[in-house]
C-alpha cells in the first residue's frame, strides 16, 4: 500500500522532509546555545565585583574594551582640545546632554572623554570650561557607541559642535587626528555653569552581558524552530495517510463515479428521421 512512497513526485517531499527536520533541530539548538550563553554571562557578571571599583590600569593595557575590561577605571594623561555636546541623553528621568571632550595624549591618539551631563537642551548651552594644560584622567572605561545604543542619534543633521554617537568612526571625521575606538566617563562631577554641577555619567553594562531583549529574543526563535520542524513531521504523516487512505478506496472499489459521466435525468426519445419511409417529402406521416 505504501509503494506510492518511491514514486518520483514523493521522493522529492521525501527528501525536503529529511533535510527540513535536522536543519530546524539545529538552528534550535544554536538559538538555544546563544540564550544559555547570555544567562551565563549574566551569572558571571553578578558574581564579579563592580568593575569600578577595581585599581586604575593605563588605558592602553585595557584595550581593546571587551566584556572584561568594559567598566574598568583607566587613567591616562593629556590635554583637552576639541569638545562636542551630546544631545537627548538621559539621566535620572531627565532630558539632558553630555559634554564631551577629546583628551589628546602623548601617543597623539585623542581619548573621547564625557565630563559630564547637564539638564535641558544643547543648542545654546553654556558648559563649563575643560581644565587646561596636562592632566591625569582617571574614567570608567567604555566601548564605541553604535546605533543600537541607548540614546544614540543616527540620523544626523544635528547642528555644529554636537554628535550624536559617541564613536571613534564618527568623531574621526570631526577632528585632524586619530581618535581611540574607546571612551571614558568620569566618576566625579565637575563644578557646572548656567546649569548648574555637572553631574557624571555612570558607566553602562558591556553590550550582551545581561539578560536583555535579545536573550528572550533567542528563546522566542528557539521555539519556533522546534515547532516548525515538528509541523513538517505532521503534515508529512498526513499526507501520507490521506495519499494510503485514497489508494484503499480505489481497490475497495469505493471511489464515487464521475459526476459529469452520470446522466442528469431520464433519456430523452431519439428525433424521427424525416426521411423515413413512414413520411412523405415533407415530413407529413403517411396515413
Amino acid at each position: 500500500m505504501y509503494r506510492f512512497l518511491l514514486t518520483p513526485r514523493w521522493w522529492g517531499i521525501n527528501l525536503f522532509v529529511v533535510l527540513a527536520i535536522p536543519f530546524c533541530v539545529f538552528m534550535g539548538t544554536w538559538q538555544l546555545g546563544r540564550f544559555e550563553d547570555r544567562v551565563q554571562s549574566h551569572e558571571q557578571a553578578e558574581k564579579q565585583p563592580d568593575p569600578s571599583t577595581r585599581a586604575a590600569k593605563p588605558l592602553d593595557q585595557l584595550l581593546p574594551v571587551d566584556k572584561v575590561t568594559s567598566g574598568r577605571p583607566a587613567v591616562t594623561t593629556g590635554t583637552y582640545a576639541d569638545q562636542f555636546l551630546v544631545p537627548g541623553r538621559k539621566l535620572d528621568d531627565r532630558q539632558g546632554f553630555y559634554v564631551l571632550n577629546m583628551l589628546r595624549t602623548d601617543s597623539g591618539k585623542a581619548l573621547p572623554v564625557v565630563r559630564g551631563w547637564l539638564p535641558g537642551s544643547a543648542t545654546g548651552a553654556r558648559v563649563p570650561a575643560a581644565p587646561e594644560g596636562e592632566v591625569t584622567v582617571t574614567g570608567d572605561l567604555q566601548a564605541s557607541e553604535n546605533s543600537r545604543s541607548d540614546g544614540v542619534n543616527a540620523r544626523g543633521g544635528l547642528p555644529g559642535g554636537q554628535v550624536g554617537m559617541i564613536s571613534a568612526a564618527t568623531l574621526v571625521n570631526l577632528v585632524p587626528y586619530d581618535v581611540y575606538d574607546a571612551w571614558v566617563t568620569l566618576p566625579e562631577a565637575e563644578a557646572g555653569g548656567t546649569g548648574g554641577a555637572m553631574k557624571p555619567v555612570p558607566a553602562a553594562a558591556p553590550e550582551g552581558s545581561g539578560l536583555d531583549l535579545k536573550a528572550f529574543q533567542n528563546l522566542g526563535y528557539t521555539g519556533e524552530w522546534f515547532v516548525f520542524a515538528g509541523f513538517v513531521l505532521f503534515m508529512w504523516f498526513r499526507l501520507v495517510r490521506r495519499e494510503a487512505e485514497a489508494l484503499r478506496d480505489i481497490e475497495l472499489g469505493l471511489v464515487p463515479e464521475d459526476p459529469a459521466a452520470a446522466p442528469e435525468g431520464p433519456a430523452a426519445p431519439a428525433p424521427e428521421d424525416p426521411a423515413s419511409p413512414d413520411r412523405d417529402v415533407a415530413g407529413t406521416p403517411v396515413r
